[in-house]
């Protein structure tokens, strides 16, 4: 026998009773000092970062910019950048990218 068809009334509200239960389930997350103190340094790195890049111009510093303010976005996301991938991340802004090689002969 087919499925019966929801309304889209139905289904957001199924959504938000299956969002609730979610809710509810959930866990608390719970952080040790250690990780505490490191997510506060990069938070303040990337803030740092950020306000020292602004009025700077190129491409590398609008691409750069979105990375941080990615990163800060999603700073409660269980996967995290390692120490090297943040370090580029907070460089991005300052650092322009190298210019490609041409095989133009003129």
């Amino acid at each position: 026998m087919p499925a019966k068809k929801l309304t889209p009334l139905q289904e957001s509200e199924a959504r938000r009773k299956a969002a609730e239960e979610a809710r509810k389930n959930k866990k608390p997350v719970v952080r040790t000092d250690a990780e505490k103190a490191l997510r506060k340094e990069r938070v303040e790195k990337a803030k740092d970062a950020l306000t020292r890049s602004v009025g700077m111009k190129g491409d590398h510093v609008a691409s750069g910019r979105a990375a941080l303010k990615d990163f800060l976005r999603r700073l409660n996301e269980p996967r995290q950048p390692d120490d090297a991938r943040f370090d580029s991340l907070i460089e991005a802004p300052f650092k322009a990218p190298p210019k490609k090689k041409s095989n133009d002969r003129y």
